[in-house]
């Protein structure tokens, strides 16, 4: 009976040791599938026209230089049903920005077949889902949605002999402007070559960082993979390496606040009657004719130039002569978000400020939180895990990371903008598109023509760049009649830079000067 006991009490704690039960838990563990994929078919209805599409969810690999698996990316690649020639069918490839955030937000509000169930000014309604976007791109393009490493569910891998990199060595590998740029482009190359697109037209489009990563693939594509693009769209764009520094930097904001003046009716009655499009030109008049001189003079301003500055800036911008003199001519963004609407005890919001927001105290120089962002991920975060699950069938207990830990990012060497001009100049074909929302406070419209204005200054290539602009914020497309508008002209920039099958990809003679 005691030796029954004794093994009784044995197998038990065998039962419950660590090492018998290694295999019970192993099988219990997260893990990423490094390269598997599933594919739905759908059917949706674009201006007022059905037509049939797949939506193929997966991860494929990254891979190192002895070709073992570094990291798997997470995407979602839509492909219109019964295109016969994908020759002349482009690709349009997406990437949202952070460094950090997944490729949610254009994903599923923009370009995508499926958009937030949001109201007609892009705020959020419950039951939160997903319905019809009635005027995606994907009646003239294929879109594939790509989220970069730690963000959706991409992730980093184990090494070959099963440890995770250092955080150094992770940075060295994903986590900065050029290493961001050299893996995803051997990324697009593998992605391209699977599904048999080497022919057809391609597009990178990126919003806020991300348009920093796509001037960057741009030439990184043509240089390393002798992959030409037809277009760039940048959306929201960041200083793309152009800088904008001293007085350009503070003088530029001035149009935005305006706009985001002019929305919360704080200007005067004269430039309130006037519809917003009427007052920019006359702003960004002043501000490069008058405000950047003025401020480039610094603390030797005369005392009358700096009065009638202040008045003209406080006219254009809504605050007070006074608190403009305060802050000696530059009023920083997050002062402003905090100070236009103090007397009616309310903030604006950073990325899109016809938000609002309610601070504990109504004193301060910055608000509390981003109004904008807060209403933004009530929808966005259970709309995109809801759809990829249950719409899109793809299942995994791996959380989808909105914003990823990539931090710290290296900034240092970023010639992205260089880069997109130089790849404009060796590929004749390729083109670039800019879209900016008039309330966006974070990478605000004036900042973009400016970047715009200096991405190219021999003045050559100024044909095959462009500017659009919405009464909206950074996420210009949460607003419905934007969504129309920016979804016309991105279908209405690819078709432009499509070239007839004469049109060779050349520069023609000029005559000298």
């Amino acid at each position: 009976m005691k030796i029954f006991q004794l093994v009784s009490v044995f197998a038990l704690l065998l039962i419950l040791s660590p090492l018998a039960n290694a295999d019970k838990i192993s099988d219990h563990t997260l893990k990423l599938p490094i390269d598997e994929s599933s594919t739905t078919k759908h059917s949706t209805k674009v201006n007022g026209k059905k037509f049939s599409y797949t939506a193929t969810t997966g991860t494929q690999p990254v891979w190192d230089s002895e070709g073992n698996p570094t990291a798997s990316l997470f995407y979602t690649y839509y492909k219109r049903s019964g295109v016969k020639d994908k020759s002349t069918r482009p690709l349009l490839i997406s990437f949202n920005g952070g460094p950090g955030s997944a490729s949610v937000w254009m994903h599923v509000a923009y370009t995508g077949p499926r958009v937030l169930n949001v109201d007609n000014e892009g705020y959020p309604l419950q039951p939160y889902g997903v319905k019809t976007n009635d005027y995606s791109i994907l009646d003239v393009a294929d879109i594939v949605f790509v989220n970069p490493v730690n963000t959706g569910y991409s992730r980093v891998l184990p090494d070959k002999d099963g440890k995770m990199p250092s955080k150094d060595k992770q940075k060295s590998m994903f986590f900065g402007v050029n290493a961001d740029v050299k893996y995803l482009a051997d990324w697009v190359n593998t992605f391209v070559t699977r599904n048999n697109l080497w022919r057809s037209p391609k597009y990178l489009i990126g919003e806020s960082y991300g348009t920093t990563r796509v001037s960057g693939l741009a030439l990184e594509l043509q240089s390393r993979q002798w992959m030409y693009l037809n277009g760039v769209i940048l959306v929201s764009p960041t200083d793309i390496g152009i800088k904008r520094d001293g007085p350009v930097k503070a003088a530029n904001r001035l149009p935005y606040f305006a706009a985001a003046a002019w929305y919360h009716k704080a200007l005067n009655s004269d430039l309130q009657q006037k519809d917003l499009l009427d007052i920019l030109p006359e702003v960004e008049k002043f501000t490069i004719e008058q405000y950047i001189p003025a401020l480039a003079k610094g603390g030797f301003i005369s005392q009358q130039e700096k009065q009638a500055i202040a008045e003209k800036v406080s006219y254009y911008s809504g605050l007070s002569v006074k608190e403009v003199l305060r802050s000696n001519l530059d009023i920083s963004a997050s002062y402003f978000w905090k100070e236009l609407l103090r007397d009616r005890e309310q903030t604006i919001g950073r990325l899109d400020s016809r938000y609002l927001g309610v601070d504990e105290k109504v004193t301060g120089s910055r608000p509390d939180y981003n109004a904008e962002l807060t209403s933004w991920l009530h929808s966005f975060t259970p709309a995109i895990n809801y759809y990829l699950r249950e719409e899109l069938n793809y299942k995994t207990d791996i959380k989808y990371n909105m914003f990823g830990n990539v931090h710290p990012w290296d900034r240092t060497n970023n010639n992205t903008g260089k880069n997109l001009r130089l790849a404009m100049a060796q590929n004749p074909y390729l083109n670039v598109m800019i879209q900016s929302g008039y309330y966006d406070g974070a990478t605000n419209y004036f900042d973009a023509k400016y970047t715009m204005w200096q991405l190219d200054q021999s003045g050559k290539m100024k044909d095959r760049l462009s500017f659009k602009g919405y009464r909206s914020g950074h996420m210009m497309y949460l607003r419905y009649e934007d969504l129309k508008a920016a979804n016309d002209d991105i279908r209405q920039f690819i078709k432009a830079s499509l070239p007839n099958k004469k049109q060779a990809a050349k520069y023609d003679a000029t005559s000298p000067k």
